[in-house]
């Protein structure tokens, strides 16, 4: 592919080298690192830490930040170059020109155990082993992997696809364009029980879990269900592997949660929040928009819309750094004080001495 078929592709032609320079369009053939990159490769550079491998990257072609300085140093170089203000962005919407992730053939594999009473959309593809329950309706265009379980009354949007060995449970609702990764468990039992007279009893899970269009979850995480209610994510939310979605969480539009976030039962999360690595929250704690939290910040209590914080429990993240600074001379200040301790017990020795002499 020319590189000024992609420059097409992404609609920056204008923004690119070839309006002065349209002799300067490399045969591409490939997407790589900037590091690694070689002349028959597009990569991108973002942040000011990866502007020095414009003048080392063997790459082809570039995708930069808006940047003349950049541009000419490229150019230079005799390397082709597209502007656009976030080049990560446009990097990802040229990927798929050189690559499509592995699908299952449209149609059923005769290994398959499909009821008699699921309504399968068309184009489907339903690969080995996958069973597929009563009342299940698939939408058109789904893609299921092998060894997927689908239960009863479970609803599954169009163009949907869920990975091998993910488990769908009764009466969930996946809406439209997600993705459903290996060993994943969509509305799998909430974690209900009550202390009867002779211990713990179960409390059946009635509820159901709804998914809505666009979502995408990790492997091996799981969203459960409530006793009652619903337990939701909203649209175009991103769940990483191992993160776990307790009983009737409400998850807002747009967030981004990575790997082993938990979220205890009844957690309402607001749109475009970010939750880093391990991080946990409590029981019934509201999460408000636009909330960042880095890797292990343990919530306990409402985080207001807008709010970075860290730590366990979570504080303000510049009060965080304040604090961290403080750990790291603990040792020190140690030291002072017991420094200050013996000056001040050497002073009342002298007081005590200078009153005994005085009477």
């Amino acid at each position: 592919m020319k590189f000024s078929e992609i420059a097409q592709h992404l609609g920056i032609t204008e923004q690119s080298s070839l309006t002065e320079h349209p002799e300067i369009d490399p045969e591409i053939t490939q997407v790589m690192g900037v590091q690694e990159a070689e002349t028959s490769a597009i990569t991108y550079i973002e942040g000011a830490k990866f502007t020095a491998y414009v003048g080392t990257t063997g790459a082809g072609a570039l995708i930069l930040p808006p940047e003349p300085a950049l541009q000419e140093q490229a150019i230079a170089r005799g390397i082709a170059w597209l502007s656009a203000k976030d080049p990560r962005l446009a990097f990802a919407r040229t990927l798929p020109l050189f690559y499509q992730p592995f699908h299952p053939p449209a149609g059923i594999h005769p290994t398959a155990v499909i009821d008699e009473t699921a309504v399968l959309g068309a184009g489907v593809a339903i690969a080995a082993h996958v069973v597929i329950q009563g009342g299940v309706t698939l939408g058109d265009g789904v893609r299921i992997h092998p060894n997927v379980v689908v239960y009863p009354g479970v609803t599954i949007g169009d163009r949907t696809v869920l990975h091998a060995n993910c488990v769908i449970h009764e009466r969930s609702q996946i809406g439209a364009d997600c993705v459903i990764h290996s060993g994943a468990a969509i509305g799998s039992e909430g974690f209900g029980f009550t202390m009867a007279p002779d211990g713990w009893e179960k409390i059946e899970q009635s509820g159901i879990t709804i998914l809505d269009d666009c979502v995408e979850v990790g492997c091996n995480s799981t969203v459960d269900r409530p006793a009652v209610g619903i337990t939701r994510i909203g649209r175009n939310t991103k769940l990483d592997n191992q993160v776990h979605i307790g009983h009737n969480c409400e998850i807002g539009e747009n967030c981004v949660m990575a790997a082993q976030v938990g979220l205890a039962g009844q957690v309402q999360v607001e749109d475009q929040v970010i939750l880093g690595g391990q991080v946990g929250v409590a029981n019934q704690v509201q999460i408000g928009k636009g909330v960042r939290a880095g890797a292990k910040t343990g919530i306990h209590n409402r985080v207001a819309p807008g709010s970075t914080i860290l730590g366990s429990p979570a504080i303000p993240y510049r009060e965080f750094l304040k604090c961290s600074a403080a750990f790291h001379r603990l040792p020190e200040m140690q030291k002072s004080l017991k420094d200050l301790q013996r000056q001040m017990a050497a002073l009342q020795q002298q007081l005590n001495t200078s009153e005994a002499e005085a009477q």
